[in-house]
């Protein structure tokens, strides 16, 4: 588990200085705007939008820009986005989920198909390796909020099932039934979180060499740069040496 989270925050860090900020507020409101589309307007009763929403404020995109894609939802003239899950094996063998918010599903699975053959990885069929992850609720706090031991404590009460915390941060995971509430509980007392989203958690992560960890994070990186592509996970874990050079 430890691992996962190392991977998954220098994929975090290295998604920050990759993506333009236009690409990323885009995707931020085409989300925020599927979410509002899917359920009612207001965040306080439609859990996906609050979370949307969430996002969108830890990346610092203006307010103007989140109700304008709130309001977009009602509008007729809004796009009509279609949501797909790709998943595929990248270098090494490594199992990859990939979530798409498209409006031409042919574009996309192309582009995505040919991403990841030129990495040496291929595409497979839906359910090939979603099976390896849990689908769960995931909140996050900075670690300055906190110590372990009361994160741990808070999380457990609300509902919780498992933390992890790091010198950067408390990731807590809990059933993606309860995120809504445990979100809820946890900002109560500690503030509001830098995210708060259901994700594809591994069962267990595969520790690969640097040189196929540096083809699997090029990967990860053109796919997440698509205009189509909201999230990327995958279950393995890099060097220590792999993580400082990529951070630096």
């Amino acid at each position: 588990m430890a691992g996962h989270s190392q991977f998954k925050n220098i994929m975090h860090r290295k998604g920050k200085q990759d993506a333009m900020r236009s690409k990323l507020f885009s995707k931020l409101a085409r989300e925020i705007t599927v979410a509002a589309k899917l359920g009612l307007p207001d965040p306080a009763m439609n859990p996906r939008l609050r979370a949307a929403i969430l996002a969108a404020r830890a990346e610092n995109m203006p307010k103007d820009n989140i109700e304008r894609a709130i309001k977009k939802a009602s509008g007729g003239d809004s796009e009509n986005y279609e949501e797909i899950r790709y998943e595929g094996y990248g270098p090494g063998g490594v199992a990859v989920i990939v979530e798409a918010m498209t409006d031409n599903r042919n574009r996309t699975a192309s582009d995505v198909r040919s991403y990841f053959t030129k990495s040496g990885g291929n595409l497979a069929e839906t359910g090939a390796v979603s099976f390896m992850f849990d689908r769960v609720g995931y909140v996050a706090f900075a670690a300055s909020v906190a110590s372990a031991d009361d994160m741990l404590e808070a999380a457990i009460d609300a509902g919780a099932d498992d933390v992890v915390s790091g010198e950067e941060s408390h990731e807590v995971y809990c059933e993606q039934g309860a995120l809504n509430e445990v979100s809820k509980a946890l900002e109560e007392k500690f503030g509001e979180p830098t995210a708060s989203k259901l994700v594809w958690k591994p069962q267990n992560t595969i520790a690969v060499d640097d040189e196929t960890g540096e083809k699997l994070m090029r990967l990860i990186g053109t796919l997440e740069e698509h205009d189509d592509v909201q999230n990327v996970f995958a279950n393995f874990e890099i060097s220590d040496s792999l993580l400082a050079k990529l951070s630096a």
